[in-house]
């Protein structure tokens, strides 16, 4: 039996990983910038030099959101 880890950046129900950035930052009307933080949002230091998978990750959050999320109201 083979287990198949999930590495960090790409568990997509970590908190700080690329999935959540992306959605996070359509939802807040932030600039599309790909990126994520290993420690949990604001902890540690935020990543932003990213492979092709990545940036597909953090833009599949990102798409997401603009399809189906909803927007903050300021």
């Amino acid at each position: 039996m083979t287990t198949k880890t999930i590495k960090p950046q790409f568990d997509r129900s970590r908190h700080g990983g690329l999935y959540d950035r992306g959605s996070a930052d359509s939802y807040y009307g932030r600039g599309f910038t790909p990126h994520w933080w290993p420690e949990g949002t604001g902890f540690g230091q935020r990543i932003d030099q990213l492979n092709a998978a990545e940036i597909a990750e953090y833009k599949a959050g990102w798409d997401n959101n603009e399809e189906y999320g909803d927007k903050k109201e300021w």
